[in-house]
């Protein structure tokens, strides 16, 4: 299997030059990195050439790595179900950059590259309805960036006053951040439901 990573690698890189960045093999699965205006010729030739045949699109996935300029990778998981090999396909960008859209090649693309618009904020050129997917239409944020809070901004609950859902500001319940030791190596003053039958030390 390394082998013909290899070998798939040094094709890719022959064939497409200097749209390639990148191309590695490490643990067993073949990375190719190019640059955010190049992935579309570098996906149709993966997808047409006959020693690639990477007809099957898997998925699209967001890596957020807040410290770098381009913040964002946009990572293509790509199988060729001829040569029984997978590949990944990486694009860095930043928030205010757009990749083109990889629809034009691989329709399946369309609600993979909206869920990472959705959940990162990437930009898609060129994609028929890049709109939320999974959060509601007026939710706030990108809930998958490393700033975005763990507790997000509004927490929702169906009111039975008012007979609909309800959107109200986080708050943080004390009883449930009640932190009564120091170090976690330290046990509680207080015997813990289920351990009353335990034996005594």
């Amino acid at each position: 299997m390394s082998e013909a990573l290899e070998d798939l690698a040094g094709h890719v890189s022959e064939r497409l030059g200097a749209k390639v960045t990148s191309a590695t093999v490490a643990f067993g699965e073949l990375t190719i990195e190019t640059e955010a205006a190049d992935i579309v010729r570098v996906l149709t030739f993966l997808r047409d050439d006959p020693q690639c045949q990477f007809v099957s699109f898997i998925d699209i996935s967001g890596a957020d790595y807040p410290m770098r300029e381009k913040r964002f990778d946009v990572v293509y998981h790509l199988l060729s179900p001829h040569q029984n090999l997978r590949v990944r396909v990486k694009v860095a960008t930043d928030e205010d950059t757009p990749v083109p859209s990889a629809t034009g090649v691989y329709s399946g693309a369309n609600w993979f590259e909206r869920e990472a618009y959705d959940l990162y904020g990437i930009l898609f050129s060129g994609h028929p309805e890049l709109r939320r997917i999974l959060t509601d239409y007026g939710f706030e944020g990108h809930p998958l960036r490393k700033d975005f809070p763990l507790t997000g901004f509004v927490e929702v609950r169906y009111d039975d006053e008012v007979k609909r859902v309800v959107y109200e500001p986080v708050e943080l319940k004390q009883e449930f951040r009640n932190f009564d030791f120091l170090s976690p190596w330290e046990g509680t003053d207080y015997v813990l439901p289920g351990d009353e039958k335990a034996k005594p030390n």
